[in-house]
């Protein structure tokens, strides 16, 4: 009881502590916040507004009605260019896509024959891009089948049909706002855990915990409690306020399991930025080291790059980061409503890889006390 004391009152000062550094604060206000609801509500990943130009070399009644397919939010009202036009017209950007459409295209659709339609596509808008080719050619499609009169169905052996469970109109929104949070818990969590024991070393203050009654571990496990504790209650308020309230963006699982499987990964997370910071020797040198450490982290946790598409050697290496399990938990949870039963045995991955690192980090805290031991003697 007198441990659990004495770890209490120490995290109670490492609360106090951070409340007094404006900067820390106004990272942890700014990622929970703005960092959470712009990426989301401003970067658009699905098509919008899209700029089209057609040539229409065929001028008949099929060519004009592909034209006037076209119809926003997806995309602009086509605009009509001569075929010398195109190449000035993309290398300008005034256009993401250019269709040219033949002549004698009509007749030959009639006829039975297949012509073919170029496409010309500003690659520079990626995320436009790849998507507006994809839905200019089922809209085409899709239109072609009906000037003609045979149903799409008719003509291929196998119709595939796609329905999004969890996310019927695939806004991005949905998937921006959780994955800013999931993000900046791994950010904050590295950045304030291993912050506090840099800060405690250059203001001299470590000194002070040396002469008191207390392990290494219990400085190490305070540390954790308060900075875990911290970006706990704001990422539970950041879901609620932001994602929920302002996003619009429906939560199927249970908030308390994410939660707990919050907590579960801030054990690990945290204890990684404390064995960085026992790496540094400076605050601006362990910045730099989080910050590297984060972006593998972040990269490779299989929230920004799906783990399949990884050669077989990283898969199996990145199952050591609890970045990645994270990631399946938290999504599994808040997305497809998975409870305690199917997100429990990764969450107890996350936990024995969190043993990990704090045993190895307490190692490493240890002879950075033996350290300041023998400077003060």
């Amino acid at each position: 009881m007198d441990r659990l004391s004495s770890i209490y009152r120490l995290a109670l000062k490492e609360l106090a502590s951070l409340s007094r550094d404006v900067a820390l604060v106004g990272l942890i206000i700014y990622a929970f916040t703005y960092a959470v609801y712009g990426p989301a509500k401003g970067a658009r990943m699905e098509l919008r507004d899209a700029s089209v130009a057609i040539v229409d070399e065929d001028h008949s009644v099929l060519s004009a009605r592909l034209g006037d397919a076209l119809l926003p939010p997806l995309f602009q009202p086509p605009r009509y260019l001569d075929r010398a036009q195109i190449d000035a017209a993309m290398d300008a950007g005034k256009y993401t896509f250019i269709v040219d459409i033949p002549p004698r295209f009509q007749a030959d659709v009639q006829a039975g024959r297949q012509p073919a339609m170029q496409v010309n596509i500003d690659a520079t808008a990626m995320s436009q891009a790849g998507r507006g080719a994809g839905y200019i050619a089922n809209i085409f499609a899709g239109e072609i089948a009906r000037f003609v009169g045979a149903a799409t169905v008719q003509t291929q052996p196998v119709r595939l049909i796609v329905r999004s469970k969890f996310n019927a109109n695939l806004l991005d929104t949905w998937f921006l706002g959780v994955s800013q949070i999931i993000s900046n818990i791994t950010l904050l969590a590295v950045i304030l855990s291993g912050a506090a024991v840099v800060r405690e070393r250059e203001h001299g203050t470590i000194e002070h915990l040396l002469v008191l009654p207390l392990r290494p571990s219990d400085v190490m496990l305070a540390k954790i409690v308060a900075n875990g504790f911290t970006i706990v209650v704001v990422a539970t308020l950041s879901l609620w306020i932001i994602v929920q309230g302002l996003l619009q963006v429906p939560i199927a699982g249970s908030v308390a399991l994410f939660i707990l499987d919050a907590v579960v990964y801030l054990f690990s997370v945290t204890s990684l930025g404390i064995l960085l910071a026992t790496l540094a020797r400076s605050m601006p040198q362990f910045g730099l080291l989080a910050f590297l450490v984060f972006l593998v982290l972040n990269m490779l946790s299989g929230g920004a790059t799906p783990l399949d598409s990884m050669p077989d050697w990283l898969q199996s290496i990145i199952q050591l980061s609890p970045a990645v399990h994270f990631v399946n938990t938290a999504l599994a949870i808040l997305y497809r409503g998975a409870d305690l039963r199917a997100a429990g045995g990764e969450m107890l991955v996350t936990a024995g890889i969190g043993v990990l690192f704090f045993a190895v980090a307490l190692s490493r805290f240890r002879k950075m006390i033996a350290i300041v031991q023998l400077r003060g003697v």
